[in-house]
């Protein structure tokens, strides 16, 4: 048995270091056992030699035991929360800067120009034919300005115009949409006196018109001033053209067709407001 412990012994101490101390744990376990097992027997001699061979071997096992130790001391300890990786992964990372989205300029829609403070239309002017034309000279007139040439007996037709004269603004609005693409004219009514808000939906109106290069057509009735004093008066009613604009609207251009003496002149946006109660006109 002695010699069967030193070999096991030596092969232990030949293998690889995460087994020696496996080894002479278990080692030291046989020894021990093999000392209990021969307490109880009845030679003593063989007790002594067992005794002798632990103790013979100890000195040799506490070497190999320190070794190891040493060796495994050697290896450096690595904690799970020094790992680089762990470090990395925890460590906050820098906030990115916020970004503002720049608007595409293909598809931004962009604010309307603002229309100038004077305009004047580029139009042909013709007097009336007859003292009831005043509905077809004021339309032809109109119409000039956007490169449309009509004669008055042709828009007399499409008017309705009578020796009583034209009806109303309503057909005025109507033969202009008529004649001019994507029906731009709308019929503006005044029922009596224009309050500030007629006044100054027909300064825009007008403007609008005019910087769209559309002519306005307005059916007026009694007596109006115009800016140099001179005096026009129509009791039973007349139709005359807006052919521009000064001072953003608040002063109009007009193409009247019943003088050729006098074909235009100024007048204010509220005096023709006035000249227009009862009546109404096309822009």
């Amino acid at each position: 048995m002695k010699h069967t412990l030193k070999r096991q012994l030596r092969r232990l101490a030949t293998e690889r270091r995460y087994q020696v101390v496996a080894g002479s744990a278990a080692a030291l376990v046989l020894a021990s056992g093999t000392g209990a097992l021969l307490a109880h027997g009845d030679d003593a001699p063989v007790r002594q030699e067992n005794t002798a061979a632990v103790a013979e071997l100890a000195p040799r096992l506490s070497d190999v035991a320190a070794g190891t130790q040493a060796r495994i001391a050697a290896v450096p300890s690595v904690s799970p929360s020094a790992s680089p990786s762990a470090s990395a992964s925890l460590s906050p990372k820098p906030s990115a800067k916020p970004t503002t989205a720049k608007p595409d300029p293909d598809t931004t829609r962009k604010a309307a120009p603002k229309p100038p403070s004077k305009k004047v239309l580029d139009y042909t002017y013709e007097a009336q034919t007859t003292y009831y034309n005043c509905g077809p000279a004021a339309v032809r007139n109109a119409l000039s300005a956007t490169g449309i040439e009509r004669t008055q007996d042709e828009l007399a037709v499409a008017l309705g115009t009578t020796e009583m004269g034209t009806n109303s603004a309503e057909d005025t609005t109507r033969v202009l949409n008529q004649q001019v693409k994507g029906d731009p004219y709308r019929t503006r009514m005044i029922d009596g006196v224009p309050s500030a808000a007629e006044t100054e939906r027909l300064r825009t109106d007008v403007v609008k018109a005019i910087s769209n290069g559309r002519g306005v057509v307005a059916n007026v009735a009694g007596d109006a001033t115009d800016t140099d004093g001179g005096w026009h008066s129509f009791p039973g009613g007349h139709y005359i053209a807006v052919v521009g604009y000064s001072n953003d609207g608040r002063t109009l251009r007009i193409a009247d067709s019943a003088d050729p003496s006098l074909p235009a002149y100024w007048i204010s946006a509220a005096d023709l407001a006035n000249w227009m109660a009862t009546r109404g006109y096309s822009a």
